[in-house]
């Protein structure tokens, strides 16, 4: 007579890094809990005897959070805490010989492409009919969707490809089958993201197939809303804005890093555009969606970045005026094309340039909430916090930008559900409003 084997293994797995690693971790633990593991996600409870840590390996920041975590898990394993620790993402993926050899206590380090592995590892197995199952951390109102992997691009100061590999897309189907098994779970918005959209559909279609999936995805009952993150500026395939003007899911936003706008840094960068080239894409992209709300991420203190050259940067951002800004400093990796060139800015003018440019979106974007109170606008609740429900708009994605709160005690609204808000209130990054009669 067989008996039932009770598996007493607790798994929790730590996600350090980007959304893109985070539909990682989703994958895997869609995995575990196909193999009837009890699974739980950035836990800080003691009572998981095995640790998954999926880390980051994008600049010096990332690679030290993600070095001081598994170094912390180690440290717990040597005092008994936890049985096993397993290191897997873009920092295992990048430094493997070496991590094998500075932190011994790690039982096994995987890849970014290395699922099965690992899950052999735990004696699980890869079971193919999840594949477009997958559970999700986030709010069951919105997910991430990964449609690609990997990057052809040859920007001198990314490592990414030397983690992630070269791109590959995965095939409509698939994604709309993703698509369709999140909304029957609830999900209404989909955040779109890859390490380069638009280069979406090349390797498998041999064209840019980006708005055909745009068209498939929209069709998706149940999907509200569709946002686009990570494209490239370089050739962009200006029939996204025709798909993004024509169909009413795909919100009128679009994250775009741009990086710099002057000629001489965007060629050290290898960039394949230019100042001038980029203002013309803007003015396009605004005219073609006169409501967009355009994202991007700039870089300061690249190698050989003058004050000339980053004040040519700044002008650059207060003529443009993005709805929504962010910025990083250089970071210098090795194996990249520009750890060729020397590191010649000093960390604290990194820091200083930094700062200064974003006090100029501090200011565009005060003066852009402003222009907003009075008006009404469909907005999506997150999650209650205090004394606010806290949503956002259409122009709004989760953790990176803007937030609208309504006062609890005056206002009610369903988390996960749409409600019309007139906004009574802006400051700079935030804006406060009231339900709206219907």
């Amino acid at each position: 007579m067989k008996t039932k084997t009770l598996r007493k293994d607790k798994v929790n797995v730590i996600t350090l890094g980007c959304s893109k690693n985070l539909v990682d971790s989703e994958n895997i633990i869609t995995q575990l809990k196909g193999n009837d593991y009890e699974v739980v996600h950035d836990s800080n409870d003691e009572d998981a005897n095995v640790v998954i840590v999926n880390t980051c390996g994008f600049i010096d920041l990332a690679k030290e959070e993600s070095v001081n975590t598994i170094l912390q898990y180690a440290e717990v394993k040597k005092q008994g805490g936890i049985d096993k620790l397993y290191v897997t993402g873009c920092l295992s993926q990048r430094y493997k010989d070496d991590l094998e050899v500075e932190i011994p206590e790690v039982d096994a380090y995987f890849g970014t492409l290395e699922l099965p592995s690992l899950l052999a590892k735990l004696e699980a197995d890869y079971q193919h009919d999840l594949i477009g199952e997958r559970w999700i951390s986030t709010p069951q109102h919105y997910a991430y969707l990964k449609i690609s992997e990997g990057c052809n691009r040859t920007c001198s100061f990314c490592a990414i490809p030397l983690m992630r590999g070269k791109h590959v897309s995965k095939p409509i189907e698939r994604l709309v089958k993703e698509a369709e098994n999140l909304a029957r779970h609830g999900v209404k918005e989909l955040m779109l993201i890859a390490q380069e959209l638009t280069y979406y559909g090349l390797d498998i279609y041999k064209k840019r197939e980006l708005p055909k999936l745009l068209h498939a995805l929209a069709d998706v009952e149940g999907i509200d809303w569709i946002r686009l993150h990570y494209a490239y500026p370089s050739k962009f395939p200006t029939e996204i804005f025709e798909v993004m003007a024509e169909r009413p899911e795909i919100c009128n936003y679009l994250d775009m890093p741009l990086q710099h706008a002057n000629d001489d840094v965007l060629a050290r960068m290898r960039r394949q555009i230019t100042r001038k080239e980029t203002v013309e894409l803007v003015e396009k992209a605004r005219i073609m969606v006169p409501d967009l709300t355009l994202r991007t991420t700039m870089l300061v203190g690249f190698p050989g970045e003058t004050e000339a050259e980053f004040q040519d940067l700044c002008q650059f951002v207060e003529e443009m005026e993005f709805d929504r800004l962010g910025v990083f400093q250089y970071s210098h990796e090795e194996d990249t094309i520009a750890h060729a060139l020397a590191d010649d800015i000093p960390a604290e003018v990194k820091a200083e340039r930094a700062n200064a440019l974003m006090e100029l979106q501090q200011d565009i974007s005060w003066s852009k909430n402003q222009a907003k109170v009075g008006k009404t606008f469909k907005t999506l609740f997150d999650r209650k916090e205090g004394e606010y429900f806290i949503g956002r708009t259409e122009g709004d994605s989760p953790e990176v930008d803007n937030e609208v709160l309504v006062k609890a005690a005056d206002n009610y609204v369903r988390i996960g559900d749409f409600a019309p808000i007139k906004i009574t209130r802006a400051e700079d990054y935030d804006l406060y409003g009231e339900v709206e009669p219907r």
